[in-house]
């Protein structure tokens, strides 16, 4: 399927990793007339934009928390400089480090810094995405949000945008020929409905919150916590709450997390809760599957993960968010079918983002640039329905696991490769190429729930830990064994 009409104006959505990487690759293709970015921050970096404590004080969502269909968030105004600057609350928090080795995070074309730990603190990759990001400031409109992306010329497939200086005020309208939807999908939290939890949040006023809220364990001091889930933020935030908390912390998980720091002996694991007792009969009591009440709880912290959201694409026939756990009507975790001049980068979850972005954004600018084509349009339809047989219509359609997440790496590669050159570019023609994975990349991937414990083992001391071999693995010295063997 090729694009009817010429792409010259194309808005990106979004200034942090993904929205930077769309920027780089539209650019290198020397086709588009005009390349616009919209933030609705005052900075790039989008999550990595760490909110101080203040902006998160007294938030809180509905409980339970059940719907993708919210409303464009509002910013909270804080001082700075001695003026006022819009910020938006992000899921990182204080003491948040990455849970993915710098050699296998970065961009292809800029490493981290040699002399910061082996995980990066969210901090090193707020400045990171500054430096990686300086070359292409002038293109972004800061403190301006996106209200409504709507088609625009359905023949053609161009968009119309309007955005909303957060500043001034004033509503701008104008017309794009494609449009990359970086936003992220770090913004509406999921709380689930309970039996009781409801009544229970009535009752006890902010003693359920979201991880999304979470900044430090200080809150949680001497009080009797429950985290629920265990994806990397609930283990992480867990932890540190294990260190302040009235006894042993609950963790409440259906399953043990593959990223699992150590044996769970300093915590107490429950299965999932399945009912929030009656004020009238329990003091602040949770019931879990396996018939274990515990009474006296001070506090609940969801780590249940977000739904998908774009309420600027409200207006979109077909819809590409309906129940909020996957994105909707897309190939190849990427394209909009009906109209491939929307692309949704890295919707995939259990990748490495950066690369994932850089090898998205290869793929669409050349598809835009007309050097690559996509197939028909049932084709694509068909693609999805394959995927959905496979692994259903919810969350699981867009987890890519290793190794599929390198298998799919290293896919996007290839497809961006074959694009027919053109005089100019770089690579004798072939334009920007983003990341290959090769043994070294796959082996790090393969073994990184491995070398995320052995670094959080080390305790304060891991700040020191700057490469993959003061922790003892060296892939060499594997490679070595696997061929004597």
């Amino acid at each position: 399927m090729s694009i009817t009409n010429t792409i010259r104006r194309v808005a990106v959505i979004g200034a942090g990793p993904s929205g930077l990487a769309a920027v780089k690759y539209l650019l290198a293709e020397k086709y588009f007339d005009q390349i616009e970015v919209f933030e609705q921050r005052s900075s790039v970096g989008g999550v990595w934009n760490y909110s101080p404590s203040s902006s998160k004080e007294g938030r809180s969502t509905a409980v339970p928390h059940l719907t993708p269909h919210e409303p464009v968030e509002k910013p909270v105004w804080i001082d700075h400089n001695g003026g006022r600057e819009a910020t938006f609350v992000s899921p990182v928090y204080d003491r948040l480090e990455t849970n993915i080795p710098k050699e296998l995070m970065r961009y292809s074309d800029k490493a981290f810094p040699l002399e910061s730990q082996l995980f990066p603190k969210h901090r090193t990759v707020k400045q990171y995405l500054e430096e990686y990001g300086e070359d292409v400031k002038g293109l972004i409109h800061f403190e301006t949000q996106v209200l409504e992306v709507k088609l625009k010329d359905e023949s053609l497939s161009t968009w119309s945008l309007t955005s909303k200086s957060l500043q001034t005020g004033i509503d701008t309208t104008h017309t794009y020929d494609a449009v990359v939807v970086a936003s992220g999908h770090f913004t509406v939290p999921y709380i689930p409905e309970i039996l009781g939890i409801q009544a229970w949040d009535a009752s006890y006023p902010g003693a359920i919150s979201h991880s999304k809220f979470y900044n430090s364990p200080e809150p949680f001091q001497g009080k009797k916590v429950v985290v629920v889930g265990s994806s990397a933020s609930g283990l992480d935030i867990g932890s540190q709450i294990n260190e302040v908390s009235q006894g042993k912390l609950l963790v409440s998980q259906r399953s043990e997390s593959y990223l699992a720091a150590s044996a769970n002996d300093d915590k107490i694991i429950c299965p999932e809760i399945v009912e929030f007792l009656p004020s009238t009969t329990y003091d602040r009591g949770i019931k879990f599957a396996d018939g274990r009440i515990e009474e006296h709880v001070d506090a609940v912290v969801f780590c249940t993960g977000y739904f998908y959201s774009y309420p600027f694409l409200s207006s979109l026939n077909p819809p590409v968010v309906t129940h909020g756990w996957r994105t909707m009507n897309v190939y190849q975790q990427l394209f909009y079918i009906e109209h491939p001049t929307l692309v949704f980068p890295v919707l995939s979850q259990r990748v490495i983002p950066f690369p994932m972005a850089e090898n998205h954004a290869a793929v669409f600018s050349r598809v835009w640039s007309a050097r690559l084509t996509l197939p028909p349009k049932d084709e694509m339809k068909a693609w999805e329905a394959s995927e959905i047989e496979a692994k259903g219509d919810g969350k699981d359609f867009h987890l890519l696991p290793f190794p599929m997440d390198a298998d799919y790496l290293n896919f996007l590669y290839d497809w961006a490769e074959k694009a027919n050159p053109r005089p100019g570019l770089s690579n004798n023609g072939q334009g920007k190429l983003g990341t290959r994975w090769g043994e070294r990349e796959r082996w790090m991937r393969a073994h990184f729930p491995e070398i995320r414990r052995a670094f959080v083992q080390r305790g304060d001391a891991r700040s020191e830990i700057k490469d993959l071999a003061e922790l003892g693995f060296d892939f060499e010295e594997w490679k070595r064994q696997q061929d004597d063997q």
